[in-house]
């Protein structure tokens, strides 16, 4: 079979050995360098140019090397009819709790207090409270959000998440619908947002959801930059609503060097890192997907065109 790479971001370098030693009898390819467009069956994608995967006119499946979709989804040049699978990376999961647990604990202990303090020379103890004097909030329980929020209940912190759907995780509040966000916001100490990109969550890190939050809340914002409406989480801060924000993904990336939010000292910046797919544990997801290809069986992962993920 003749797979493909379309993207910038595809790291050729680093799939492409591992796909020939897995796959040895399949051809692998990066394009534009495809010699036969028309024979290509599987598309292996990651930040395509606009009607660059159109240019593979038989695919049988656009495998997504990331696990968020919403440029793809948005993409009306993609050939209809192929279906889309989005990445699942037991690595991508692990790595992301470990960012959402490192900043729900630093901000629980006031690690990010001392950090400043250690600039002004002051020793002072501030106080020391329980995992279970917290609540953090989840905008988003699928694989990510889901695996983060069981070890916070693991460490005894209250967790609550709101979904699309009803979860059903140990430990862990489900709500639902604009009551059900309502509801919910009032008691996080923190709230993780991980909630894929879609029209209905484009812009709802704004003033209306931050206003229900509690005064001094954290917000740890790791999904999608157009997520967030910036100016309303720099008032949210100023004004102490939000105590802190850790900010992992920005509208423009990189994140311009005049941003005012580098010199904020209540923002704390990762250049969107929280969660990168790690091809060594990602290649037995897009091995399967070929070989159901191949079997003409359904792929893993499917995307929901009407969901938007």
């Amino acid at each position: 079979m003749n797979v493909a790479l379309v993207g910038e971001e595809t790291h050729p370098d680093e799939w492409l050995p591992l796909l020939r030693e897995r796959l040895p009898d399949d051809h692998f390819f990066v394009h534009p360098q495809t010699p036969d467009p028309k024979t290509v069956r599987v598309a292996l994608i990651a930040a395509p140019r606009p009607g660059e995967v159109a240019q593979l006119p038989n695919l049988k499946l656009m495998q997504c090397l990331w696990m968020g979709v919403d440029a793809l989804v948005l993409d009306r040049t993609l050939p209809a009819g192929v279906p889309v699978s989005r990445m699942v990376d037991p690595s991508m999961v692990a790595a992301m709790s470990e960012t959402v647990l490192h900043r729900v604990i630093e901000f629980h202990r006031g690690f990010h207090i001392y950090r400043r303090h250690q600039t002004e020379r002051r020793w002072e103890h501030l106080r020391q409270r329980m995992a279970s004097d917290r609540t953090v909030g989840f905008l988003g329980l699928g694989e990510l959000g889901a695996d983060a929020a069981a070890k916070l209940v693991a460490l005894g912190f209250n967790v609550r998440g709101w979904s699309r759907t009803a979860k059903s995780l140990p430990g862990v509040v489900s709500y639902t619908g604009s009551d059900g966000l309502a509801a919910m916001l009032p008691a996080c100490d923190m709230l993780v947002c991980l909630l894929p990109l879609t029209p209905q969550t484009r812009g709802i890190l704004s003033k209306p959801l931050l206003d229900r939050l509690p005064d001094g809340a954290a917000l740890i914002s790791l999904a999608r930059g157009q997520q967030m409406v910036t100016r309303d989480v720099v008032a949210a801060l100023d004004s102490g609503k939000l105590g802190h924000a850790y900010l992992d993904v920005f509208e423009t990336e990189p994140l311009p060097r005049d941003d005012p939010l580098w010199a904020h000292p209540e923002v704390t910046i990762t250049p969107h890192i929280a969660a990168v797919t790690e091809p060594r544990t990602a290649l037995s997801v897009v091995v399967e997907n070929i070989e159901r290809v191949r079997r003409g069986e359904t792929p893993l992962h499917l995307v929901d065109p009407a969901a938007g993920y």
